[in-house]
């Protein structure tokens, strides 16, 4: 079994930044080739990818948050991070931290990130 858990949502301001953390563990002695992505989930929305990085480290982003948010990975600690600048009201979601192996087969938890004023 491999196990996601995410951290570092809350409630932001419009404009304001949130740097959400993937801590993954279990059963996975490494990630380093591994897909790793970030998705998210609104009320009545389907859940979508925002954010994808290769095993190699080549970044994927959806239109929606190009220039705004950033992924990275560290394979040593087995952790996955999103940066999220510039937050939009409409990026307001349920976060899930996610594991490729032949599709996303593993996800995390969630953490929540609500934009309001």
């Amino acid at each position: 079994q491999v196990q996601l858990v995410e951290s570092g949502g809350g409630l932001v301001q419009p404009g304001g930044s949130l740097r959400l953390s993937c801590a993954v563990s279990g059963s996975i002695s490494s990630i380093n080739n591994n897909v790793m992505g970030w998705h998210r989930q609104a009320p009545g929305k389907q859940r979508e990818l925002v954010a994808s990085i290769t095993s190699g480290g080549s970044p994927n982003y959806a239109d929606s948050v190009k220039g705004r948010f950033t992924i990275s990975r560290d394979n040593g600690k087995k952790m996955v991070f999103l940066q999220m600048n510039s937050l939009k009201p409409e990026d307001t979601a349920v976060y899930y931290c996610s594991l490729r192996r032949l599709v996303y087969d593993y996800w995390g938890q969630g953490t929540q990130v609500t934009v309001s004023s």
